[in-house]
């Protein structure tokens, strides 16, 4: 039979890097193909590679019908879960699948809710049996589990998605620079993400670690200004009290001194009761 290569699903995983595709063929060259390769109908689904290289030396290899696909959703997914279990899967790809396959789940859910099951079509004739049940990945830890990472490689892996540049995108893949740097970079605008990424890799770790510096400075040096008003109010106070202070301590110094003048008054050879020149006159 004449086996078709869809480009889509073909592109649908990250190609291999240039070692690995290596190490296939060498592999392939002295064991043969030994895994069969995997088709919906005449359409190749996984072993593109594989196929790409027996083809080009004329190596033999074997086939095999998957009958369980009803639709390229059922295909998508079934490629996620192979891959997903593949070692040499880096983490930012696997992040990648287990997001795709959130997006997929989510949009059958939604499509079986707004359709009524009177309506959904009928399966094809090669359909032996009804995939399973796809799990949630609704929750941050469920797509951490799919792709066997921790919750903030997934809360990265979104970030450098939604906003990387297609620079800094392919500087993690290649390995150029790890997750959490590539995470830091993507906050910064596009352009200049580009032109970190266009001076080389480490212009791009030197671009992620002062982002993390930026992010580091304590709170207090952001709020410098409402600081500063404080600091004034605070001191303004404390001068009204000082003030205040100093007004009952001259006015205890006023009463002192009057009754010292009371008192010369009252010696005696000037007269207890005698009165007071105009000049002292009490205060």
């Amino acid at each position: 039979m004449d086996i078709v290569v869809n480009e889509e699903l073909k592109a649908y995983i990250d190609p291999l890097t240039p070692d690995e595709y290596e190490a296939l063929e060498r592999s392939l060259l002295a064991e043969g193909c030994r895994d069969a390769l995997v088709l919906w109908g005449d359409v190749l689904v996984d072993g593109h590679n594989r196929y790409g290289i027996c083809q080009r030396h004329g190596l033999p290899f074997q086939t095999v019908q998957n009958t369980r696909f009803q639709s390229m959703e059922d295909v998508h997914l079934w490629m996620i879960d192979q891959h997903l279990g593949r070692r040499s899967v880096s983490d930012f790809q696997r992040g990648v699948l287990a997001l795709r396959k959130r997006e997929i789940v989510a949009s059958r859910r939604e499509r079986a809710k707004a359709a009524p099951a009177e309506g959904a079509e009928a399966a094809p004739p090669d359909a032996a049996a009804p995939l399973p049940k796809s799990e949630s990945l609704d929750s941050r830890e469920a797509l951490a589990r799919a792709a066997r990472l921790k919750s903030n490689q997934v809360v990265m892996i979104e970030k450098i998605q939604q906003s990387a540049a297609p620079e800094v995108v392919a500087a993690v893949k290649s390995g150029d620079i790890t997750l959490s740097a590539a995470a830091a970079v993507a906050s910064l605008p596009v352009e200049e993400q580009t032109a970190a990424a266009a001076a080389g890799k480490d212009e791009l770790k030197q671009a992620a670690k002062r982002v993390r510096e930026a992010k580091r400075k304590p709170a207090r040096e952001k709020d410098e200004p409402g600081e500063t008003d404080d600091a004034a109010a605070t001191t303004g106070e404390d001068e009204v009290a000082v003030l205040r202070k100093r007004v009952k301590e001259l006015e205890s110094e006023n009463a002192a001194l009057r009754k010292q003048v009371l008192a010369l008054l009252g010696k005696p050879g000037q007269g207890a009761g005698a009165a007071a020149p105009a000049d002292d006159a009490p205060f």
